[in-house]
């Protein structure tokens, strides 16, 4: 039998690896990004990256186990990330087992060229079935959302994004969230998402020339 403890460890070690990778890609620059996997359904509980840490180095005070409103469950000297209620918001609203959150070049430049349609749409492309939509004329479409400093504010706008084909947010100059039933999940979606904004910036470059 399964118990709330091995799964507590498994997931860390999981987000850990997760984490190690992003890590590798350069994702987290100036401390910045924040990723978070769900240990508990009912009550919910789920282990967010501790605020300020360095994402390069991997110790034992990487992650904090929070509960529904994101307070530490255990209590003690470290914070968890102030963006912890984001990742609370689509845990109490999506199927998500897993959320992260990154800083790009590539998606903080996305965001700025389309804040003002309040979303980009990529049709036609590979990468898509990473969404799991097998269809040849298939779109994936990622909502631009307000960078407010307010983070409830900023999770409630976030909240307001979340439907049916809907994995990720992107916010303005801010970087993106997504989400998955998992780790693996959620890591395929995010490295799809920057294969497509990256292949996005590209092409418009090189059809300038």
């Amino acid at each position: 039998m399964t118990t709330l403890s091995t799964v507590y460890t498994d997931r860390w070690r999981e987000l850990a690896d997760i984490k190690d990778e992003l890590a590798e890609r350069d994702w987290f620059p100036g401390t910045s990004g924040n990723l978070s996997i769900k240990v508990r359904e009912e009550p919910l509980q789920f282990l967010v990256t501790a605020s300020g840490k360095d994402k390069r180095k991997r110790t034992q005070e990487d992650f904090i186990l929070v509960d529904d409103n994101s307070l530490p469950v255990h209590g003690g000297s470290l914070r968890p990330s102030a963006e912890t209620v984001l990742h609370q918001r689509i845990y109490q609203l999506t199927d998500a087992g897993c959320s992260l959150h990154v800083h790009t070049v590539a998606n903080n430049v996305i965001s700025e060229l389309y804040k003002e349609q309040g979303s980009i749409t990529f049709k036609g492309l590979e990468l898509i079935k990473a969404f799991n939509m097998w269809e040849e004329d298939a779109e994936i479409t990622v909502p631009i959302i307000e960078n407010k400093a307010d983070l409830p504010a900023l999770a409630e706008l976030l909240a307001g994004q979340i439907k049916e084909n809907i994995y990720g947010v992107l916010i303005l100059n801010h970087g993106i969230t997504v989400w998955g039933r998992n780790g693996f999940e959620a890591k395929k979606h995010l490295e799809a998402f920057e294969f497509l904004f990256n292949y996005h910036l590209k092409l418009s470059s090189v059809k300038k020339i």
